[in-house]
């Protein structure tokens, strides 16, 4: 059990000590500002690089909403949404430039509205769990390898016949990220 311990060890520390002396930084947080400023969407992320060019990133997605519907009247939106994702960068600049992203992405919850049926108002639910596939793309502008701003836009398609029959099947998100690297 102790030599296996000291190999985990030494692998761990070995790895650490490439990632400091690549000059690189390995890890990025990142919000996306648009979306928390335009529609109370909070979008959250962790980005970790495998090498100058490639990441695997996590993101949650709170009061994540479809296509950009709106709140308005008596609708509401009650979902989190967990973004699995891939990103390759072809910029000369390690993480920077122009990127695509293939992702994965887990929607749970629901959404509420009133509805007239008969002259009286029915609140109307719809159960919001689905599973997202898709493409994305940006471009990152990288200062002093520690921050990080860009676009994006993503569009994916989604499986859930119950919220393909109240939205659509296929969704678009966008925004502009702000980020910083350790």
């Amino acid at each position: 059990m102790k030599k296996v311990f000291f190999l985990l060890s030494a692998i761990c520390l070995s790895t650490f000590a490439k990632a400091q002396t690549s000059g690189n930084p390995q890890n990025e947080i990142k919000l996306n500002i648009a979306n928390t400023i335009a529609i109370a969407s909070v979008e959250f992320g962790y980005e970790r690089f495998l090498d100058d060019n490639q990441s695997i990133e996590a993101i949650v997605l709170f009061n994540d909403r479809i296509n950009y519907h709106s709140e308005s009247g008596s609708r509401k939106f009650n979902t989190t949404s967990f973004k699995f994702g891939y990103n390759y960068y072809f910029g000369e600049d390690a993480g920077s430039g122009i990127y695509a992203n293939p992702f994965i992405k887990i929607r749970t919850g629901d959404f509420t509205e009133d509805e007239t049926i008969d002259e009286r108002t029915v609140e109307s639910e719809t159960d919001m769990d689905s599973f997202i596939v898709g493409l994305g793309g940006g471009y990152k502008w990288n200062f002093n390898n520690k921050f990080v701003l860009g676009p994006f836009i993503n569009i994916g398609r989604n499986f859930s016949d119950e919220v393909k029959d109240r939205f659509s099947a296929i969704e678009f998100n966008a925004g502009f990220q702000i980020g910083y690297r350790f």
